[in-house]
């Protein structure tokens, strides 16, 4: 490529960035506006008994009916991933019912976070816009691979996580060349920059709190191979859950609307019992950890065991979206139960146990630290390092996994 081309793809990189951050706020704003609405707004104003419940339900029946019209959409994040790699594009003929089925799960409190919906949306819309602009500029495709970074770099804060994410792999994990490497920086950059002006203009876009550790001490690093086995167990159980969900799916292909209002009716009776089993997680953190010593242990214990099925069954019951965000929230509750149990400090226990069971689920070891280091400090990258190692290297039984994995 030329240097004048090699200019004009980087500015078409960084305004698309830029694209892409407005996008992400502008849906996570309206998500907001209608959890606010949904679950605070009305509640405020009138006493409905079993509201949970009912909104659960109601939710789960109309993401039934939009998907029986619209499509089994949005994708999950692997898939949508899979089909950028393989063929450098995604499908953009559903983009536009495509944001509505992301959007409602995430209204009604499903258990999911927004990364799967909104990485499909912009990587159809990414892949639009390089079609558009085949006359005018080679190697179009791409745009889609580094609105796919943006997008996922911009949603978690995390810019070199978006960046490694989607290149590391069980195989030899390559590099792009360097002029790639500027053009996806780029693209992430604009695109975090962009999400953070609009979330300080009009508000929204705060997400996950930074914690700060306390004194560690020996101990609590001689309990690290423990913590790491612990989340490593739960990383098992999510794939227990997440199978016999699909199991579920499959015996009821054909019944769309039943089991979107079943999974709406289970998401709505966890909620009910277990307020903190319901949305992505993100923003309860805080909640946890603060309030932690007055749940309790076995209450957090509950909590995450609880939210690890619900995440799975609004997932594949139809209210769909990611599981990074709640199974972050899981991590964190149950190492906030460890420490209550070993007498350590929180913020350490739910950084290693976080770490394991999030690199148990993703297996991919540098992408998971960079993740948790949105939420954890850096003086425990070496320890969350190894928790992430261990993770990736510790098999999941084959008795747990679906039958295509």
């Amino acid at each position: 490529m030329k240097t004048k081309s090699k200019l004009v793809f980087l500015l078409y990189s960084v305004l698309l960035g830029g694209i892409v951050g407005a996008i992400v706020w502008t849906f996570l704003r309206v998500m907001n506006l209608g959890i606010t609405l949904l679950w605070h707004t009305i509640p405020e104003k009138a006493e409905i008994p079993f509201y949970t419940l009912i909104v659960c339900t109601v939710g789960g029946v109309l993401v039934g009916l939009w998907k029986k019209k619209f499509g089994d959409y949005p994708e999950e994040l692997n898939e949508v991933m899979k089909q950028v790699k393989e063929k450098k594009r995604y499908p953009y003929g559903n983009v536009f019912s495509t944001i509505v089925s992301a959007m409602l799960p995430l209204v009604f409190g499903a258990s999911i976070g927004p990364e799967a919906g909104l990485t499909g949306v912009i990587a159809g819309l990414c892949t639009w816009v390089g079609d558009k602009l085949k006359k005018y500029l080679k190697e179009t495709e791409e745009l889609t691979q580094i609105g796919m970074s943006a997008t996922l770099g911009t949603i978690f804060r995390a810019p070199m996580f978006g960046f490694i994410e989607p290149i590391e792999s069980d195989e030899e994990t390559s590099l792009p060349k360097t002029s790639k490497i500027v053009l996806y920086l780029a693209a992430i950059i604009s695109s975090l920059g962009c999400f953070i002006m609009l979330g300080r203009i009009f508000g929204g876009g705060v997400g996950m709190e930074a914690l700060e550790v306390g004194e560690v001490t020996l101990s609590a690093y001689l309990y690290a191979v423990l913590l790491i086995l612990i989340g490593i167990l739960a990383g098992y159980l999510f794939f227990a859950f997440r199978k016999l969900s699909v199991l579920a799916k499959e015996k009821t292909k054909n019944l769309v609307i039943l089991r979107a209002a079943v999974g709406g009716v289970l998401l709505g009776i966890a909620g009910t019992a277990l307020p903190l089993t319901m949305f992505s997680g993100e923003h309860q953190i805080s909640e946890v950890m603060l309030e932690m010593n007055k749940i309790g242990a076995v209450t957090l214990l509950l909590v995450a065991l609880v939210k690890l099925a619900v995440t799975n069954i609004c997932i594949e019951s139809g209210l769909k979206g990611g599981h990074f965000f709640p199974v972050i929230f899981c991590g964190i509750c149950i190492g906030c139960a460890m420490s209550m149990v070993l007498n350590i400090d929180a913020v350490f226990c739910a950084a290693v146990v976080t770490t394991a069971l999030v690199g148990h689920t993703l297996k991919k070891p540098l992408a998971t630290v960079l993740l948790m280091m949105i939420v954890f400090p850096p003086r425990l990258i070496p320890v969350m390092l190894a928790a992430a190692a261990a993770a990736k290297f510790i098999a999941t039984p084959k008795v747990l996994l679906p039958e295509e994995e």
